[in-house]
């Protein structure tokens, strides 16, 4: 792993534990074994480092959610696999999908919450695309495909919350996915 992987990943894992703004520089470095100019080097600023974690590791997330919705499969099964997708990312990049999640949450003048914002609007959009796209199959959106979309990965991004306090093992199964997306699309009436 050369310099710059070091930096981001020792970065990411301490803004999950503490914090993006209880993380501090110097601490950043001596986990990375660099020293402040290297960082600076790469990243110009703790800003920049964050900027860099959220454009790479969030396009790792947009390139699979781009091959689910390349899928040829009906709208349940679709959203079965943009699940599975956010389920598989988080396991993968656990600390990044956690830490995200936190800054969703964060003060809004809060310069780490404004640096994810567009992240966080990108997923936003790209799933209610799929809600639009998926009007024809669901009679009922009425203009609610943004709704659809913010019920989706609220639910979603709720389940990987409280299954990370139980072991991510058991979401990452296929039925307690499956489970998610019915309850999603039918509610608990049914």
């Amino acid at each position: 792993m050369d310099n710059r992987e070091t930096i981001l990943q020792c970065a990411l894992e301490l803004f999950y534990k503490r914090g993006y703004d209880a993380a501090g520089v110097k601490e950043i470095v001596e986990m990375a074994g660099i020293t402040k100019p290297t960082m600076y080097y790469y990243f110009k600023s703790k800003l920049g480092l964050l900027e860099a974690l959220v454009e790479e590791r969030g396009e790792l997330l947009f390139i699979e959610l781009c091959k689910v919705q390349e899928k040829q499969a009906g709208f349940e099964e679709q959203l079965y696999e943009l699940a599975r997708a956010y389920v598989d990312f988080c396991k993968k990049e656990h600390y990044f999908y956690f830490f995200m999640l936190g800054l969703m949450y964060s003060p809004v003048e809060n310069e780490a919450h404004k640096t994810a914002v567009p992240f966080i609007r990108r997923q936003y959009k790209f799933i209610t695309d799929i809600f639009i796209r998926a009007s024809g199959y669901l009679g009922n959106m009425n203009g609610r495909q943004e709704q659809f979309a913010i019920g989706f990965l609220g639910t979603i991004n709720c389940y990987m919350m409280v299954y990370n306090e139980k072991g991510l093992e058991n979401m990452l199964r296929d039925e307690n996915i499956h489970a998610v997306v019915h309850q999603f699309l039918h509610g608990i009436y049914s």
